[in-house]
């Protein structure tokens, strides 16, 4: 019998791409609640507790109520909310965070999706704290722009509906200034840091794809390594991964520009090193879809590691 799925949650943006990255595969079945029966709380928690497993697309405490109406314990969660990413009793969905990561997400009954920033934060830096490179107290600053789909349906229609009541003009905008994003708790645990970065994340005028920044100051880090040695050690913690690519260093690559759409469509993330001239800092670069490797594409890869299905289904946006 085939795996049986229910999104909770299917209408909004991460639902909907989970459901068309899921829909016309033969390997699992797609429980549905029918339009006219989406406020009947009954049929809701009959399909909570129906499926073999549950995807959550729901705001952090329509989640946490979710989770508490499954009495099956039979049936495995995936929660792509912010509500249990440092909860106890749940395995952080990132794959290739570290070696065993994988087998803890085959053998988890509860799978925390990752936020999209900090997605590529922890990708970026968990090698170098885990490895010994840099220290866990190393004051780290996160500069990170994102397409206007990761604000969900009111911001796409804020962008791309000029006759919205709150439409936006502008093509670019900095946000979460008061410095507590809801991000932060998620880096600081899963990146190893001891004390929470600076973490500056910014919406430009396209869709979807991001980039994440990191500068790091080499004379700071422990046994003050060279640029080649930070290289190194991200592209020897990745070398098995299938969806992390590091590439060789960059050096005063003062020509190239990097896109934030270029991997869109896909549940791929880039990790480039650029060093300077001088030698004694780095600028660390992720680029990803952030619906992609940093929301829907993820929960599909790790609903097929939880379910022990084919790994590379549903990974590219239909």
């Amino acid at each position: 019998m085939k795996p049986q799925v229910f999104i909770d949650g299917e209408a909004g943006t991460t639902g909907l791409q989970i459901r068309q990255r899921l829909e016309g595969r033969g390997d699992l079945s797609l429980l549905s609640i029918p339009a006219d029966r989406r406020k009947d709380a009954g049929h809701r928690a009959e399909l909570l507790n129906e499926a073999d497993l549950v995807v959550l697309c729901l705001p952090d405490g329509a989640a946490r109520e979710a989770v508490s109406l499954i009495a099956n314990p039979k049936v495995k969660v995936i929660d792509a909310s912010t509500a249990h990413r440092t909860a106890p009793g749940w395995v952080y969905g990132f794959a290739e965070m570290d070696a065993s990561q994988e087998q803890r997400i085959a053998e988890a009954r509860f799978v925390a999706n990752p936020g999209c920033y900090p997605t590529g934060t922890i990708a970026m830096l968990r090698p170098l704290v885990s490895g010994g490179l840099m220290p866990a107290d190393y004051p780290v600053s996160v500069h990170a722009v994102s397409g206007y789909s990761g604000g969900g349906r009111k911001l796409i229609e804020q962008f791309e509906d000029p006759a919205s009541a709150d439409s936006i003009g502008s093509a670019f905008y900095l946000y979460g200034l008061d410095l507590a994003h809801k991000h932060m708790a998620e880096m600081t645990a899963h990146a190893l840091l001891s004390s929470p970065p600076v973490f500056v994340p910014s919406v430009a005028r396209f869709r979807q794809g991001m980039i994440v920044q990191i500068g790091l100051h080499l004379a700071h880090l422990t046994a003050m390594p060279t640029a080649d040695d930070v290289q190194a050690a991200l592209a020897d913690w990745y070398r098995d991964a299938d969806h992390v690519t590091v590439e060789p260093i960059h050096r005063g690559a003062r020509t190239l520009r990097l896109d934030p759409e270029e991997l869109n469509g896909t549940n791929d993330l880039t990790i480039r090193v650029f060093a300077g001239d001088a030698g004694d800092q780095v600028l660390l670069a992720a680029t990803y879809d952030n619906l992609g490797k940093g929301a829907s594409g993820a929960a599909v890869q790790n609903l097929n590691i939880m379910l022990g299905l084919d790994r590379s289904l549903g990974l590219v946006a239909a």
